[in-house]
């Protein structure tokens, strides 16, 4: 396979690039698109799409309301773009080849746009994308996100090349904010369908709400309780999902193994899967009389098939990630892995694959990264809208083969037009939902807070760890002994007096499911002490009721808690015995640095965390009797 190299970025530059680069940042890589009307302009973006690519080395800039070329500062390839470039001993142009002079008709350029982890983001989300460092050396951050203007960057992107295969691994629905979740997501699918999304590869949420559901996001119809909430019926998908390792039977899956498609006379195959482990993440009903097979041995058994069609081209979509380094930019590769590259199940998954895949376009961690893995491009676009890949193949018309790769990671910024038609979709399930986001779900008696005491403790975290505790309690459900709920994932407080499904939902917005997991006395009393950091940041944990230790402030980090003082339901725990304990899937994967939940076994996935925030309140308030705040008393805090 012909070596792959990422695409040079000043985004993905080590910031002294980023400083050397300056403002240029973001009129080169943050796409503004407003269009431009005769001469004038309004943004680079839109000068891009009028007047094609600018010349080698160059970037559109729109000055004055005139489109311009203006000349690029690009890192020459030794300066350390962390992306995982294999050394060619061939300078670096760090621009797109499509199109150049030595690429000749002997080739064809085909674009590949990227993103991952949606989850039905149809709103602008909360948070911000890392683009550099400052002066001082602060971080340098913009808003990004947002389908409309994600609409709109598509739009931008695509305009550069008629050969473009819009492409999503996993996680397009499932575990959506109200807007969407509310309806199903067929909001989600709607919109995308105005977007021109070709593929999909299945993730783990979309079984959420098992596969009989996710079927009819393809085929559409009605939903078989709700039916069709907006009103105007649902068309399904225009889309296609891939699920290439989802067995419904010997020589059976759910949906499609792959695509093929032709540019010109050559074939590129796209392979669809997701992770192995969507059995543990999801309720055991989403996924009954489904097979989830080994990604790299499923990918590996196409190859021949794919080449006896005449594919040399294959790109492997799939929702399975990797980790970078904490403050990466996005088109870097830095982690904690071999070589200092990103770690996580995507390397070794990358290693694994037959040499004949060119490019893996991965997801399931919600993180950016840009990097090559085993000669592989391999590619994620963090999550929820908020960045789009741009993968640029150079394909041999002779051979078939992919001559060159190159990927950049493009933000998505809000200063561009919104697209008129996502829109208005958009504002159609906005004005649907108001009156369904107002629906009281319970009472309680005070202001459940987000602020923590000196222990570290709040009374919003516990009543949510408690409703976790609850809905994983039943031994089908888990037999959960305690819950762990963490700060962050809590977004703002409970008002007193009637709480609304909307205000709950504002709480958690990430739609995260709950996962019950074994751990032993020793593992739960290690992550305990993980709260501590060596950094001297802490971050406390939220257990539910019946669950108690002390520790000291003033004892050294590692040694802070004592053993003998943790207890559920004032029984000491045992070093070594079992215990089942609940977490929401992103603690349960060792988010908010707590590997230690990621060792335990026997998981089993539950209920959504709004959902079983919203059961809570309905079992344990009324407005006669209001649910109290829990006393702030489950954690001692000694000298």
């Amino acid at each position: 396979m012909p070596q792959a190299t990422p695409r040079s970025s000043l985004q993905g530059a080590r910031p002294s690039v980023f400083l050397l680069a300056g403002a240029f940042v973001t009129g080169m890589f943050l796409f503004a698109h407003g269009g431009c009307g005769g001469d004038e302009c309004q943004d680079a973006a839109g000068c891009r799409e009028d007047k094609g690519p600018p010349a080698s080395n160059t970037e559109w800039v729109c000055e004055d309301k005139r489109c311009e070329q203006h000349s690029v500062q690009v890192p020459p390839p030794d300066s350390g773009t962390d992306a995982g470039m294999p050394d060619s001993g061939m300078p670096d142009s760090g621009m797109p080849d499509a199109g150049t002079p030595d690429a000749g008709p002997t080739t064809v350029s085909v674009q590949v746009l990227a993103f991952n982890d949606f989850h039905g983001q149809l709103e602008a989300p909360a948070g911000q994308i890392l683009t550099g460092v400052a002066p001082d050396g602060g971080p340098v951050r913009v808003n990004a996100g947002g389908v409309t203007y994600f609409a709109r960057h598509i739009a931008a992107l695509r305009a550069t090349n008629p050969n473009t295969v819009v492409v999503a691994a996993g996680d397009l629905i499932g575990a959506s904010p109200l807007l969407s979740g509310l309806f199903h997501d067929e909001p989600t699918v709607e919109a995308m369908n105005l977007i021109g999304l070709d593929l999909v590869a299945v993730g783990n949420h979309e079984f959420d709400e098992g596969s009989t559901e996710l079927l009819r996001m393809q085929s559409g119809g009605c939903h078989p309780v709700d039916g069709c909430l907006d009103g105007d019926g649902f068309p399904g998908a225009q889309f296609k999902f891939l699920a290439a390792n989802v067995a419904t039977g010997v020589d059976r899956t759910l949906f499609p193994r792959y695509d093929v498609r032709e540019f010109e006379g050559v074939k590129v195959a796209f392979i669809g899967m997701t992770l192995e482990d969507t059995p543990e993440s999801v309720i055991p009903t989403g996924v009954a009389g489904l097979t989830f097979k080994d990604e790299v041995q499923t990918v590996n058994a196409l190859v021949p098939e794919l080449r006896r069609q005449g594919v040399e081209a294959i790109i492997v979509v799939v929702h399975q990630g990797g980790i970078p380094t904490s403050g990466s930019l996005v088109n870097e590769c830095k982690g904690a892995g071999a070589d200092g590259l990103i770690s996580g199940a995507i390397v070794g998954l990358a290693k694994g694959l037959n040499d004949a895949v060119d490019v893996i376009v991965s997801g399931h961690t919600h993180q950016a990264y840009n990097c090559v893995i085993d000669g592989k491009v391999v590619t994620s676009a963090s999550s929820m809208g908020q960045l789009v890949t741009d993968i640029d193949l150079t394909l041999s018309k002779a051979t078939g083969d992919v001559v060159e790769a190159r990927a950049n990671n493009v933000i998505v910024t809000r200063d561009v037009q919104e697209v008129g038609a996502v829109k208005e979709l958009v504002t159609k399930y906005q004005e649907l939902v108001t009156p369904r986001a107002n629906r009281v779900i319970g009472w309680v008696s005070q202001t459940l807070r987000t602020q923590t005491d000196s222990a570290g403790q709040s009374t919003l975290g516990f009543v949510i760890a408690d409703s976790h505790l609850e809905a994983t309690k039943p031994a089908n459900l888990g037999g959960a002994q305690v819950a762990f709920m963490n700060p962050g994932g809590m977004r703002a407080n409970i008002a007193q007096g009637e709480v609304t499904y909307g205000e709950a939902f504002t709480t958690q917005p990430f739609g995260n499911s709950l996962v019950t997991l074994t751990l032993t006395g020793a593992q739960i009393e290690q992550l305990l002490e993980r709260q501590w950091r060596p950094s001297g940041a802490t971050l406390m944990l939220l257990p539910s009721a019946g669950f108690t230790y002390a520790f000291s402030a003033s004892a050294p980090i590692g040694s802070r808690v004592d053993p003998a003082s943790i207890r559920i339901n004032g029984v000491p725990v045992s070093l070594t015995a079992e215990y089942r304990v609940t977490a929401n899937n992103y603690l349960a994967s060792g988010g908010d640095g707590f590997p230690v939940f990621a060792e335990g076994t026997n998981r089993l996935g539950g209920a959504v965390d709004s959902d079983a925030l919203e059961a809570y309140l309905k079992a344990h308030s009324s407005m006669a009797s209001p649910l109290p705040a829990p006393a702030l008393n489950r954690i001692t805090l000694l000298p």
